[in-house]
């Protein structure tokens, strides 16, 4: 198991965080890491209802953003949210999160996995 994440704190401005929260996939995916966890590509393409690459595309953009974390299981990976975060950071995207259940709902519901995901 190898996992990208880094033990000292992101440097992270607020203009980084909300450009790379600008777009609705990108929005959507972190809302549903602060809700579920992690999750796979596999979960996200479900829920999201979009393709692998396009998935994968926006995954890799959060990642160059240091916005999630990921850790490979066999043939799949797995995101979360970077523990490495900033506090503050983190408290925008929970409190985003708990907010607007509405937004992510539809999305949560697509998902397929068991109850653990």
């Amino acid at each position: 198991m190898t996992a990208s994440v880094s033990s000292k704190c992101v440097s992270l401005s607020p203009l980084s965080l909300f450009k790379c929260l600008a777009e609705e996939t990108r929005l959507k995916t972190l809302l549903m890491l602060c809700v579920k966890d992690e999750l796979c590509v596999c979960d996200l393409t479900e829920a999201l209802n979009l393709s692998q690459p396009k998935i994968s595309r926006h995954l890799a953009d959060l990642r160059k953003c240091e916005l999630v974390a990921d850790e490979r299981r066999g043939k799949w990976v797995y995101y979360r949210l970077n523990p490495a975060l900033p506090a503050w950071a983190k408290e925008v995207l929970h409190l985003s999160a708990s907010s607007n259940a509405e937004y992510i709902k539809d999305a949560l519901n697509n998902l397929k996995c068991d109850t653990d995901c």
